[in-house]
């Protein structure tokens, strides 16, 4: 009996936890990562297959996505905080994967009658057929970062509630969920489409989403159900209030005051009534997003956490990562597919490292100082990837122009030129990945560059974390959307400009010259997280200070954050 009732409290614990809205937001959004690393993953497979192994495709879909989310992420946090938290969320849910489903099955028909489709009225029902992939798929990721906005900045915070260390608990779960799909996902549906083919991977995709919306569906629901504070958002509940006591101060007037006092009351009507028809004209209407927009930024440049937001943002000027530069670098380096995935790993494993650490530090020495130390954790492995630009092996060269090639285009040849020459590296660099690695006399910069990054990760990941729960403190709950938003934009813009640079200098030589402006970037970004840090830890000792010493009123006050 004994032996019974110590394990009875156990398993209820064990059902409990399963059962709670924490495990289901966990659920929920492991299901909604898979499917999206899955799509992002494939649809760059799709388009390059698509337009006969040319990156054309792939490139137009990158700006239309950046572009997209940098013009109207702040938009899209307005339209989170100001509706209904389980509305915001179902519509989302659906609107992302109804759009790539539809995408996946035009997909599929654009594989099996390709010939058919190019040979119709000249090809532009394929160039069609192309357009509304990369419209569908833009949508798919519009839909996406406002159910990111609305889970990860939102639903988690009120979930954790007062608790602090539950909520940085909550938030690594989530970051290593992330890490664990980006690894694992695209391994499975690349499977599918190597053993089978890219028919089947649409296929799958579209199915997998189906199922996924469905049951996401029903955990957001049970999550909404189990957490009653979702139901209550502070800015609808005090115009509600507003509009109440409003009614009730009418009510009261027109049972005690006279005629004059109601028809003074009719006159504030009128006006009332005037002003809201002026808002309603089709100018007015069309102005708004605009306005929107500027609010947003306005509202970002004001709150406390403003420079902590854009340390975050410059972190994104980088070619220090797992993206396709990286890659195409290493491939010109020596390194196979094998080796590069052993470095993707190890990658994955140093960021899962980050975001434990980011729990254990922030308890021991607190939020702000904990991104602190990661950005001093991140720099200092940065060095490594510095000191590979001058390690033997390195194509380093500055006597060769970075800006040859792209001077050669603007003034040299035409324009044709110019897109023959894009399509023809293309298919060079697809057909480079899957010949043997070029021989290399010596490994020592590719190795020192590989350190640095994947130990980098650790103090990236932690950081991130940090400045993730500083929003997540610092916003209120009326604007948590909108700032989000902007912060998106802001990432946005900052990965354009990198993309940009990479296109101004090209060649491997020309390389070294990025790692170094990547590393200043990342640099400038820790910089003004310093300066946040140090403002923020300074009011916070004059908290203790002698009365007649009071905190200037421009520095922001962190005190929960410390």
């Amino acid at each position: 009996m004994d032996k019974a009732a110590s394990k009875k409290p156990c398993c209820e614990r064990f059902c409990q936890y399963f059962t709670s809205a924490k495990f289901l937001i966990y659920l929920g959004h492991a299901l909604s990562t898979w499917g999206d690393r899955m799509w992002n993953f494939a649809v760059a497979v799709f388009l390059v297959e698509l337009y006969g192994n040319s990156l054309l495709l792939t490139a137009v879909y990158g700006l239309v996505v950046a572009g997209s989310v940098l013009l109207l992420g702040a938009i899209i946090g307005d339209w989170v905080d100001k509706n209904a938290r389980l509305k915001v969320a179902q519509k989302s849910l659906v609107v992302q994967n109804s759009a790539v489903i539809l995408c996946g099955v035009l997909l599929m028909v654009v594989f099996h009658f390709k010939e058919q489709l190019s040979s119709m009225y000249s090809g532009w029902l394929l160039t069609t057929c192309y357009i509304m992939v990369i419209t569908l798929a833009n949508i798919a990721n519009l839909a996406s970062t406002a159910m990111s906005i609305t889970i990860q900045r939102d639903w988690v915070v009120v979930v954790a509630g007062d608790d602090r260390s539950n909520l940085a608990d909550m938030n690594a779960t989530v970051r290593i969920i992330d890490q664990l799909t980006n690894i694992l996902a695209p391994m499975l549906v690349g499977q599918i489409m190597a053993f089978g083919s890219h028919f089947m991977g649409c296929g799958f995709i579209s199915g997998w989403n189906l199922f996924s919306m469905c049951l996401e569906y029903f955990l957001l629901w049970k999550v909404y159900q189990k957490t009653p504070a979702l139901a209550i958002k502070t800015g609808h509940k005090d115009s509600d209030n507003q509009e109440l006591k409003h009614l009730n101060i009418q009510k009261e007037i027109g049972n005690t005051e006279g005629p004059a006092e109601g028809s003074q009351l009719m006159n504030e009507t009128v006006e009332e009534k005037k002003i809201a028809e002026k808002k309603a004209g089709w100018c007015y209407q069309m102005r708004e997003p605009l306005r929107t927009l500027k609010d947003g930024w306005v509202a970002y440049y004001n709150q406390s956490i403003f420079f902590a937001g854009m340390s975050l943002a410059f972190l994104y000027m980088t070619v220090l990562g797992f993206d396709c530069i990286t890659t195409g670098y290493a491939y010109t380096q020596g390194l196979n597919g094998s080796v590069l995935s052993l470095l993707m790993g190890a990658s994955a494993i140093s960021g899962i490292c980050g975001t434990v650490a980011f729990t254990w530090i922030r308890k021991k020495c607190g939020l702000i100082r904990t991104g602190f130390i990661a950005g001093v954790v991140q720099l200092s492995c940065l060095l490594l990837c510095v000191a590979s630009v001058f390690a033997p092996g390195s194509p380093f060269d500055l006597s060769v122009s970075p800006f040859k090639d792209v001077m050669r285009h603007l003034f040299g040849d035409s324009a044709s030129r110019l897109e023959i020459d894009i399509i023809d590296s293309a298919i060079q660099i697809n057909s480079t990945m899957s010949e043997e690695a070029p021989q290399i006399e010596s490994y020592m910069s590719v190795s020192l560059l590989f350190a640095g990054v994947i130990t980098a990760r650790v103090g990236l990941w932690s950081f991130d974390l940090t400045v993730t729960q500083l929003i997540q403190e610092n916003v209120i709950e009326s604007e948590r959307g909108i700032i989000n938003g902007v912060q998106n934009s802001m990432n946005y813009l900052l990965d354009l400009l990198h993309f940009i640079m990479v296109i101004l200098a090209p060649n491997s030589e020309a390389f070294g010259l990025l790692v170094i402006i990547s590393v200043s970037f990342v640099a400038m970004g820790h910089m003004m997280y310093f300066r946040f840090a140090y403002k923020s830890l300074r009011s916070r000792l004059f908290l203790f200070c002698s009365p007649e010493e009071k905190p200037d009123p421009n520095i922001p006050s962190l005190p929960n954050s410390v």
